[in-house]
C-alpha cells in the first residue's frame, strides 16, 4: 500500500523536486501492535529537517497518514517521503507548488538473530563523509555517500560498515548511529558536521542518562576505537548490535551494552 497526499497510488510527477534534486525528507518507522514506534522522536527530527530545509508541511494529514497506514500494517515498516513537489526547472525553489507526502508500508527486514545475541563485524568504509553544517543530523534525500559505501562490500560477514569524516573522525555506520564505552561511560560521536542524527540514538541519549548513565557527544578519533571497551551500532528497525569486531580489532558484547539492547527493545518490541 502506498499513499501518496493522501491517496493510494503508485506515480510521481516527472518534475517533483525530490527526484529532480533529492529535495526532501524521509523517516523510517517501525510498526507494532497496529501503531509506529517512536513517532514523537521520528516527527521531531522531520520537523528540524523540515524548518532547515523551509518546507511548509501539512502535519496534520502527515500524521493521520501514518496512523492509518500502520493501523493496515499491523506490524511492518513505514517510509514516509515528503518533498518540496513539483517545479520549474532549475534550483530555484520560487513556484514550487505543495509539498508531496509519500507513505509506504513494507514487511520488516529479515535480520540474522545472531546478530543482537553475538554481535556483528564492521567494515571499514574508504567513502569519507562531507562536512555540510546545514545538513548535518538530517534524514535528507540525498543518500548517495551511503550508496557508494554500501557498494563497498559484498562479503555477508559484514553486518554494518563504519563512517568517518574528511578529518578521519569516526561519524557513524552507513544505515545507523554508534556509541562507544570510553574510559567507563558511553560517548557518541559529534554530528554537527555531517551523519545522521538517529532516532534510536536520540531516544538511547534520553533513556541512558534517566538510568544513570549519561552519554557524551564528543568528536572521536582512531584511537577512542582502539581504547574503548564495548561497541554499539543503533537505529529504529532492529534496536542495538553489539560491534565485537573491525580489521583485526575485538570487542566483547558487555553488561552495559546489553543494558543498551534491553532498553531499545522495551520501544520496538
Amino acid at each position: 500500500m502506498c499513499l501518496i497526499n493522501g491517496q493510494v497510488g503508485s506515480a510521481l510527477p516527472v518534475d517533483d523536486r525530490g527526484l529532480a534534486y533529492g529535495d526532501g525528507l524521509f523517516e523510517t518507522i517501525r510498526v507494532r501492535a497496529a501503531q509506529p514506534t517512536l513517532l514523537d522522536y521520528h516527527l521531531r527530527r522531520l520537523r528540524r529537517g523540515a524548518e532547515q530545509l523551509r518546507l511548509e508541511l501539512d502535519w496534520a494529514a502527515l500524521q493521520s497518514e501514518l496512523l492509518l497506514m500502520a493501523s493496515q500494517s499491523g506490524v511492518g515498516v513505514i517510509k514516509l517521503i515528503v518533498t518540496r513537489g513539483s517545479g520549474q526547472r532549475g534550483y530555484s525553489v520560487a513556484g514550487a507548488q505543495q509539498p508531496l507526502r509519500i507513505v509506504m508500508g513494507s514487511a520488516l527486514p529479515e535480520y540474522p538473530p545472531d546478530r543482537q545475541s553475538q554481535g556483528v563485524e564492521l567494515f571499514s568504509c574508504q567513502t569519507r563523509l562531507a562536512s555540510q553544517p546545514l545538513l548535518a543530523g538530517l534524514k535528507h534525500l540525498n543518500r548517495l555517500e551511503q550508496v557508494l559505501a554500501r557498494s563497498e562490500w559484498l562479503d555477508s560477514r559484514y553486518a554494518e560498515g563504519l563512517m568517518c569524516d574528511q578529518h578521519d573522525r569516526i561519524i557513524e555506520c552507513t544505515m545507523s548511529n554508534l556509541f562507544l564505552r570510553w574510559q567507563g561511560h558511553w560517548i557518541t560521536p559529534d554530528l554537527s558536521e555531517s551523519g545522521v542524527r538517529g532516532v534510536m540514538r536520540d531516544y538511547l541519549i534520553d533513556r541512558l542518562a534517566e538510568e544513570g548513565d549519561p552519554v557524551s557527544i564528543v568528536a572521536v578519533d582512531q584511537l577512542m576505537l582502539h581504547e574503548c571497551s564495548e561497541l554499539f551500532c543503533c537505529n529504529s528497525l532492529y534496536g542495538v548490535w553489539p560491534i565485537v569486531a573491525m580489521n583485526g580489532l575485538r570487542w566483547p558484547v558487555g553488561q552495559a551494552t546489553l543494558a543498551a539492547q534491553q532498553i531499545a527493545k522495551q520501544a520496538l518490541l
